[in-house]
């Protein structure tokens, strides 16, 4: 199973608009979410199921993929880890799910999922970490396929 947690793109700052489910995209943001979709697209395989938080940055960065994607309730800000782990079905998951989420949870999960001492790990906006699970030797393995910026593409 390959699991590629996104985080949303840089948004507005919560004093503008009051309401955290609310924030947009900031024209940076805007061309992170396009820089890191236009990557994603060419690397995905074409049944990779995207998976977005309810959060508006989170959909807008989603819809900048310019593929179907199912809004999410349990991806939304300050998700658990197991819910995003239940949600994905991690490890028995078929196939490839992409996840446009937030901050801590993509940083925990990732700590969680590669054994890290810290219970956290930094996420940059518009970042992508793509995890692979795999069986080997009678052993579960977690591997880093790729950890990718905006501003490097």
């Amino acid at each position: 199973m390959d699991l590629i947690l996104w985080r949303h793109a840089e948004a507005i700052d919560l004093e503008l608009v009051g309401d955290d489910m609310a924030r947009s995209l900031t024209p940076r943001g805007e061309k992170q979410a396009a820089r890191m979709a236009a990557w994603l697209d060419r690397q995905l395989p074409d049944g990779a199921k995207v998976l977005v938080s309810p959060a508006l940055r989170a959909e807008q960065t989603a819809k900048a993929l310019a593929r179907k994607f199912k809004i999410c309730p349990p991806l939304a800000p300050l998700a658990s880890v197991d819910q995003l782990l239940e949600l994905v079905q991690w490890p028995h998951g078929k196939g490839c799910v992409v996840v446009v989420g937030h901050q801590p949870t993509l940083g925990q999960t990732i700590a969680r999922l590669m054994n890290l001492n810290d219970t956290d790990c930094a996420v940059k906006k518009g970042a992508v970490w793509w995890l692979r699970y795999r069986e080997r030797e009678a052993s579960s393995q977690t591997v880093i396929v790729t950890v990718q910026s905006p501003e490097v593409l």
